[in-house]
């Protein structure tokens, strides 16, 4: 059995069903369903907060890195 519920002030719930049976035991399991959004950070955002890698606004900002880096090769 499947049932849905609201949670009652005094963080309550309440479940009236025919097919329960006064004094049988049940096991009941509460999902608790979140209805609020989360705000999700963008990708963006988290590469840019990682140490150690760079995040280029253009093109030539990655091939002017490309460059310097075989510039450096041939030092």
């Amino acid at each position: 059995m499947r049932l849905k519920t609201v949670i009652l002030p005094g963080s309550k719930m309440e479940i009236s069903t025919p097919e329960l049976i006064p004094g049988r035991r049940a096991t009941v399991v509460v999902t608790i369903e979140d209805n609020e959004a989360v705000e999700q950070p963008h990708v963006i955002d988290i590469l840019k907060t990682l140490p150690g890698h760079q995040l280029y606004q253009s093109a030539e900002e990655v091939n002017a890195n490309i460059r310097e880096e075989r510039e450096a090769w041939e030092d």
